[in-house]
């Protein structure tokens, strides 16, 4: 009989590799510090010396960059630099919250329809298919119009639109992972459905779920600016990066600042996302293992 190789035995080598190909990567290093410094400027807002994001002043009304307001003042004299930091949570929340959803409701359903097949694998791809013919930002606006404007029902939607992404890596994965010989031993063996599951295949189909999770917090980070730019998400006064680019549109000329830093954070912390995401598919390639 074949021996069951279990595949936890090689993870400390497994993991001392990825962490010196992650070393090895410039760009990925880049990205996770950009990551790290958006995650910590969210986390410390309420300690940083900064105004709060709602106090206005009528006597530095779109006032430009000084020592006083380092980003500048928007259109009722609110501190910019201030909105940005406190807006970081929206973002950075509404695109980990978001990915988890997809990653909570799309992996199970993408794993039982890998390893039942059948009846089951034909009505969830069935379903995943048609939720795939509508484009990913639009499903999520529909979602987020249906639900209504709030930071919660915009994370729900865009967490509801990513699911399909994550249902159809994950029964791949899992088909894949069902053809190796130390699954097949185990089920020779008469290792029960949920053991096989939680010890061989969830395990073995983690890294390519854990590199479109990073990858997709990026594109749910657009997406939470796009349905705050529209009035889906963040309601003000609280302030959130997409809803200061709404607000912004209207003084391009006055006062460019307020569209400036808002778009340049947005860009920065995607980039810093999809560096990240990059770095681990290569770190955590297998081919290169």
């Amino acid at each position: 009989m074949t021996a069951i190789t279990d595949p936890a035995a090689t993870l400390p080598k497994k993991q001392s590799r990825i962490w010196r190909k992650l070393r090895a990567n410039p760009a990925a290093l880049i990205g996770g510090a950009v990551v790290i410094f958006f995650v910590a400027v969210a986390l410390l807002a309420p300690v940083l010396p900064i105004p709060a994001p709602t106090a206005t002043d009528w006597a530095a009304v779109r006032q430009a960059p000084s020592a006083a307001h380092m980003f500048g003042t928007d259109e009722i004299g609110r501190d910019v630099l201030s909105r940005m930091v406190w807006g970081a949570q929206a973002s950075l929340l509404a695109g980990v919250v978001s990915v988890a959803i997809a990653v909570c409701l799309g992996v199970p359903l993408g794993v039982a329809a890998g390893y039942l097949g059948g009846w089951t694998d034909a009505a969830i791809s069935r379903m995943t298919e048609a939720l795939l013919a509508a484009p990913f930002l639009i499903l999520a606006i529909a979602l987020a119009a249906f639900l209504g404007p709030s930071l919660t029902n915009a994370m729900i939607a865009i967490g509801l639109s990513a699911m399909p992404i994550f249902i159809r890596l994950a029964r791949a994965q899992t088909m894949s992972v069902m053809t190796e010989d130390y699954v097949e031993s185990a089920r020779a063996v008469g290792l029960k459905t949920g053991a096989l599951v939680g010890r061989y295949i969830l395990p073995n189909i983690f890294p390519p779920i854990l590199v479109q999770a990073t990858l997709t917090i990026a594109t749910a980070i657009i997406a939470e600016a796009s349905l705050s730019f529209l009035g889906l998400g963040q309601q003000p006064p609280a302030p959130s990066w997409g809803s200061m680019l709404n607000i912004a549109k209207n003084f391009l000329e006055q006062a460019p600042w307020m569209a400036l830093y808002p778009g340049a954070a947005i860009f920065l912390v995607v980039l810093g996302f999809n560096l990240l995401g990059d770095g681990l598919r290569d770190a955590l390639d297998p081919r290169d293992h």
